[in-house]
């Protein structure tokens, strides 16, 4: 059985609420209800423009979540100030311009080497784990080593728009990428575009995958199914091999 973790990333949740202001949906019950229905993490990203979780939201999650709080993002004076005060298990540094939709890109650990280096010692020193989001890339993957982060979240845009076109080809560079990590004794995450219809094969190829953050897909099957059955149902994909 694998132990890869389900982590629900609820800032869709968030958007829906922004779009029409006041609290519905009301994303602090969305999030406990979440680890009610078997989630086993929670994961944010709040961006500058709080166009869905705001930082707020990270303020008043962090004393009502049981799992593990997971915030992502860009590491810019205010977001970094955000997660020391919240102090969650996990910060995962992504590379996000202020003007991009969604995530698009992991870092260029070679170049920005010593700044990841910088970041990373002032949220270890905070007892803060740190993941790294990547691209399948081994380089990427040697140098992320070499900043002194705990992890590296593998991003899967690429796997998923490949996977049904030939899954064999597009989960290659991501099982090379899963190697060397393992190699280099860093911990594995994977997310981005993981649906029903990807995750198992993913989960059930990848080497030490430890886990997945998953929100875009998951609220979208939730409109169909139910939050506590999708939740359900994803978990299945990532305890049934």
């Amino acid at each position: 059985m694998t132990t890869t973790k389900l982590s629900v990333n609820i800032n869709k949740i968030a958007t829906i609420r922004n779009a029409r202001g006041g609290n519905m949906p009301d994303v602090l019950k969305a999030a406990t209800d979440c680890e009610r229905f078997g989630a086993q993490g929670i994961t944010v990203h709040p961006r500058p423009d709080e166009r869905h979780i705001r930082y707020q939201d990270v303020m008043d999650l962090k004393p009502l979540l049981k799992t593990e709080f997971n915030i992502e993002g860009n590491p810019i004076d205010s977001f970094t100030e955000l997660v020391l005060k919240a102090q969650p298990a996990q910060v995962t540094l992504v590379p996000d311009a202020a003007n991009v939709l969604t995530s698009n890109a992991g870092w260029d650990t070679k170049n920005n080497r010593d700044y990841l280096k910088r970041i990373c010692k002032v949220f270890k020193e905070a007892g803060i784990r740190v993941s790294i989001f990547v691209d399948p890339v081994v380089e990427m993957i040697q140098y992320a080593a070499e900043t002194g982060c705990d992890r590296v979240e593998l991003y899967t845009e690429a796997y998923a728009r490949e996977y049904y076109q030939n899954r064999e080809r597009a989960i290659e560079p991501y099982f090379k990428a899963a190697q060397e990590a393992v190699k280099c004794g860093l911990g594995l995450n994977a997310g981005h575009d993981l649906n029903l219809d990807n995750l198992k094969y993913f989960a059930e190829t990848i080497p030490g995958l430890l886990e997945v953050s998953i929100g875009h897909a998951l609220i979208c099957d939730a409109l169909y199914m139910g939050l506590e059955n999708t939740i359900a149902a994803y978990r299945r994909e990532l305890s049934n091999f």
